[in-house]
């Protein structure tokens, strides 16, 4: 999850909401990625989608059986889809997202018994860490906006 961070402070330095995930297989990083929506121009480069893209190419598969993402931020509908689509062992969120989360926090893709695959979620991992990174980049945003 510190490897998730520091990316998170990558998307923040160039503008983006600070998230950041990693993909870890057999103990090691094999997937990176962080929010780039804006600067990409590209609705779908969610920092989970970027660091799965990222591992399929290292691995050379689509499918990631045996891997666990961890992510600053509770991942969303789309971001839960790819998940599932990519076969994950486990997610492992930091913070919870009250207006959006999809692993719980306004609704459960993964406790959906129905679906052919089943991920594991894993909630709080540096939980105070990862929800201060994002109460910081958005208290400056509201302090910059002229009324």
């Amino acid at each position: 999850m510190q490897e998730a961070l520091t990316l998170a402070a990558r998307a923040a330095s160039t503008g983006e909401v600070p998230v950041g995930a990693v993909v870890v297989r057999d103990g090691v990083i094999v997937g990176r990625g962080w929010n780039a929506p804006i600067s990409e121009l590209d609705p779908s480069a969610h920092a989970e989608i970027r660091a799965l893209r990222d591992a399929a190419k290292q691995i050379g598969n689509y499918r990631l059986p045996g891997c666990d993402l961890y992510v600053t931020l509770e991942p969303c509908i789309m971001c839960c889809g790819a998940i599932l689509h990519a076969r994950m062992r486990r997610v492992t969120f930091g913070a919870s997202d009250p207006k959006t989360g999809a692993c719980g926090s306004v609704l459960n893709v993964f406790a959906e018994k129905r679906l052919n695959h089943q991920t594991e979620v894993s909630a709080g991992l540096l939980a105070k860490e990862c929800g201060a990174v994002l109460s910081v980049f958005f208290a400056a945003r509201r302090a910059t906006r002229v009324i």
